[in-house]
């Protein structure tokens, strides 16, 4: 099973270039049978432009987590503890094998009534 991940162009650009090597999220997929993340490059972007499998996925307190992941985050220290505020976890996604799609998709040519995720979606 995959997931489809709004990121931020800026972001998924540092994860296609290798600077960027976790994606933390708040929030976290419960199901055990997701093997790949599907990456939807939000606007002005608007396309689903690539994958990753990931390796692990780090739960533990923000400040534990940033302490173990910060040299790859791709993010400055003010952000992640922007994002992680009034947060007692955090979650990142250890990104191992990424996939650039030669062309990016459509998502509403895929998914008649798309609405992109606020955090994420399964795909079946």
């Amino acid at each position: 099973m995959r997931v489809l991940l709004s990121i931020k162009p800026e972001f998924v650009e540092k994860i296609f270039s290798g600077e960027k090597l976790y994606e933390y999220r708040k929030i976290i997929f419960k199901s055990k049978d997701v093997s790949s993340v599907v990456i939807y490059s939000t606007m002005p972007v608007g396309k689903i432009v690539g994958e990753f499998k990931f390796k692990k996925i780090h739960i533990d307190s923000p400040e534990i987590i940033w302490n173990e992941t910060k040299q790859h985050s791709g993010i400055s220290k003010k952000f992640f503890f922007d994002y992680f505020k009034n947060r007692s976890e955090a979650y990142a996604i250890e990104i191992e094998k990424v996939i650039k799609y030669t062309e990016p998709l459509d998502p509403h040519t895929i998914f008649p009534k798309f609405t992109p995720p606020q955090s994420f979606c399964y795909l079946d």
